[in-house]
């Protein structure tokens, strides 16, 4: 399959068929993101995708999830997407479900009818990258978007009746406002009261901008505590209907997974033994954790 640079896919699309339609990030300024900085982005043309999906269907006809790459492919124009989902769907007569990345302009962009259409066509999660509830961090690592503007997409995707997926990033306002940044964040998450979010903990890898802030002294990373602190603040302040939380990425100190909001008292109560205990052994080496 000639795919163009290194592919990147949520943890829970891990069995799925990945079919990189976008090459790298349309912002792609992100200064917490070390990925996509070897692309320059562009969106893939029809006869490429119909020959990828060819390839595949010769060896993996039995295909029944697909996660479109790269970073935002959402963002393709509506007619486009939709031939793309509908070629999908012609070459794997098992389809269950078409997974993509999308950034909350990318999702504005689209009208309600317009993701119905898309879910139609088995488009059925949407994964968005919230990174904080705080629109001053937001800014700061340039992220091109606001909170306000996360919540309008969240309602948009839900009223397409298409899952959303939201991820948040610990560690993401330094140790300055770390405590601001867990508590807007949880905030925000209950607007948005996704069915599914997941907690990554910041890791600085060049080529990420936010690099060169740390090693010049002007970015404070939380430490392994500390982070574990912030994921207690936003879990405790997250109001949502019904929300699988997780934070067993790898790049996570200490692996949590709970139904909220059934489960929230109890793994609250774990998280603030563990810090309380504050004994490192608990948590996940630092050789372990990775992007």
């Amino acid at each position: 399959m000639p795919y163009v640079g290194a592919i990147y896919r949520p943890p829970s699309e891990a069995r799925s068929f990945i079919l990189q339609v976008t090459v790298g990030c349309s912002h792609n300024k992100c200064a917490f993101c070390s990925v996509y900085k070897d692309k320059r982005f562009q969106i893939k043309s029809l006869e490429e995708i119909a020959g990828d999906l060819a390839e595949a269907k010769s060896f993996a006809g039995h295909v029944r999830r697909v996660f479109l790459a790269d970073g935002d492919a959402l963002i393709i124009p509506q007619k486009k997407l939709v031939r793309i989902l509908e070629m999908v769907n012609e070459s794997f007569p098992n389809l269950e479900r078409i997974g993509i990345y999308g950034n909350a302009k990318a999702i504005l962009r689209k009208s309600v009818e317009d993701l119905k259409i898309l879910r139609d066509l088995k488009l059925g999660i949407v994964y968005i990258g919230l990174e904080s509830g705080n629109d001053e961090i937001l800014r700061k690592v340039n992220k091109g978007d606001t909170t306000a503007n996360m919540i309008d997409a969240a309602s948009r995707i839900h009223a397409a009746g298409i899952t959303l997926s939201v991820t948040v990033i610990l560690g993401l306002g330094g140790r300055e406002m770390s405590k601001v940044h867990a508590i807007d964040t949880g905030k925000v998450l209950s607007k948005m009261d996704p069915e599914f979010a997941a907690a990554l903990s910041l890791m600085l890898v060049p080529p990420a901008p936010l690099c060169k802030a740390y090693e010049e002294g002007r970015f404070h990373l939380p430490g392994p505590f500390e982070m574990l602190e912030e994921l207690a603040l936003i879990i405790a302040n997250m109001d949502v209907t019904h929300c699988f939380f997780s934070s067993n990425h790898a790049s996570n100190y200490l692996p949590v997974q709970v139904w909220l909001p059934e489960g929230k008292e109890e793994i609250l109560a774990l998280i603030r033994e563990v810090i309380q205990r504050h004994d490192e052994s608990i948590l996940r080496p630092e050789a372990y954790r990775g992007l």
